[in-house]
């Protein structure tokens, strides 16, 4: 009996690994807008698989190691893939396209088409300079989760709260891109949304492989620098002690209700930013004393 308790937080964990699978199989093979419903799908498994360990009371070395190596596939090389593949990544290995995957230049975009002038589509490879090489950069987001994986797992701070950007968190910000803009582009062609609204201005901001390139950095960066971050295990329910966890899930639930899906990077942010506001404040009072 002990054995199949041990064993179902395992296959929980063994979920999350097949769900990082199968993110990085659509995302490779054209569908990277249905690459994130399993990215959503293994977070959920990765938060059971710990918390049903706790609850049958079996928690192990070896579950957390585990824990550890599915998360690397579904949190670090399912999310580096995908911004691989939206900064135009694919083009290294499909050379007919090359030039059509870059950004440059006097495009113009038409049914979510990239249409280039003729002087543009005569250009070469060399042309494109460094824009070619730019997908590249999101390969740091595999390479820091490995390291931050690994200080978790050896880090004994990291007991209550969290010191740098946990990678689920990361790959929640990420893995929701693809989406927003998927949806953005299918709202203009079917005339519910606007070209110039709100949601189009950020969608092709969020397709550029400059701003992909320099959120990859910093999330890479975040993942891995001293800063405590709280965590939301909840000890008890009252008030005190949890003020900021009530807070962070107060304003969490007013910006699903209000924007959906655009909520999801926004609530990364917002917790990065409450961390470092609870960070500069206990920092505050350690001085005064």
């Amino acid at each position: 009996m002990n054995t199949i308790k041990r064993l179902i937080p395992n296959l929980l964990t063994a979920g999350n690994l097949i769900g990082g699978i199968f993110a990085i199989l659509f995302t490779l093979t054209g569908n990277i807008e249905i690459a994130p419903l399993f990215i959503f799908a293994s977070a959920i498994l990765d938060f059971l698989d710990g918390f049903i360990a706790r609850l049958l009371k079996v928690p192990s070395e070896m579950g957390k190691q585990l824990d550890s190596l599915a998360d690397m596939v579904t949190f670090g090389v399912a999310p580096g893939l995908m911004i691989f593949v939206m900064m135009g990544g694919m083009a290294w290995f499909d050379f007919d396209n090359f030039i059509g995957q870059f950004e440059v230049i006097d495009r113009t975009i038409v049914g979510g088409e990239i249409i280039f002038p003729d002087d543009v589509i005569s250009a070469t490879v060399v042309d494109l300079g460094y824009y070619k090489f730019l997908p590249f950069i999101a390969l740091l987001i595999p390479v820091f989760a490995l390291f931050r994986l690994a200080k978790f797992n050896t880090d004994t701070r990291q007991t209550n709260d969290f010191i740098g950007l946990p990678t689920p968190a990361m790959t929640l910000f990420f893995a929701v891109l693809p989406i927003l803009i998927f949806n953005t582009y299918n709202g203009v062609l079917e005339g519910s949304i606007h070209f110039y609204s709100w949601e189009m201005t950020i969608a092709q901001s969020l397709e550029s492989p400059l701003v992909l390139a320099f959120l990859s950095v910093i999330f890479s960066i975040l993942m891995v620098i001293e800063l405590p971050l709280f965590s939301l295990k909840f000890k008890h329910i009252k008030w005190k002690g949890n003020e900021i966890r009530f807070i962070f899930l107060t304003i969490s639930l007013i910006l699903l209700a209000t924007l959906f899906l655009w909520a999801i990077p926004l609530i990364v942010i917002l917790y990065v930013i409450l961390s470092l506001i609870i960070t500069l404040i206990r920092k505050a009072k350690t001085d005064e004393i």
